[in-house]
């Protein structure tokens, strides 16, 4: 069977917005690809997403598939997020002109292999994570990952 997981919050700026912050490259390096992204999240191209700060490793890189991408509603890829690639969707949902829900769903975790289900923890905590920077980023200007692993785990 295979694990999955949907997290959620909501941005208080207009879904245009919200979608391009993590469309864009520039502006998704601003508060979560800290080591940068190598392209926009179009349909049926493959980028590289590079972390520098990740807890363990420096720098992580993640090779990322956009297997799906219509504008101000959803952007879906596949990534080695376990042992065998994961399948993310992130939708972006007008709550009012200038309210956007943003969800992000991950799956693909094998339930039976303990490192996986450890994986898609760490997974969801990262999701997490990274919609309430992209909140600060879009309602204030602000990168909350800035500093936020420096010197834990070993990195």
């Amino acid at each position: 069977m295979s694990l999955k997981f949907t997290i959620q919050t909501k941005i208080q700026k207009p879904i245009a917005e919200v979608f391009d912050a993590v469309y864009d490259p520039d502006k998704l390096s601003g508060y979560f690809t800290n080591g940068g992204s190598t392209g926009p999240l179009d349909e049926g191209t493959a980028v590289k997403w590079t972390f520098a700060d990740t807890p363990g490793q420096k720098p992580h890189v993640g090779d990322v598939t956009i297997t799906r991408t219509v504008k101000n509603e959803c952007i879906e890829f596949d990534w080695q997020g376990g042992k065998e690639l994961t399948h993310a969707v992130i939708e972006f949902e007008a709550a009012s002109d200038v309210e956007t829900i943003i969800r992000i769903t991950e799956s693909g975790w094998d339930e039976s292999d303990e490192a996986d289900r450890s994986r898609s923890y760490g997974n969801c905590m990262g999701w997490s994570q990274m919609v309430f920077a992209l909140k600060a980023y879009c309602e204030y200007g602000i990168n909350l990952r800035k500093g936020a692993y420096s010197g834990l785990y070993g990195s």
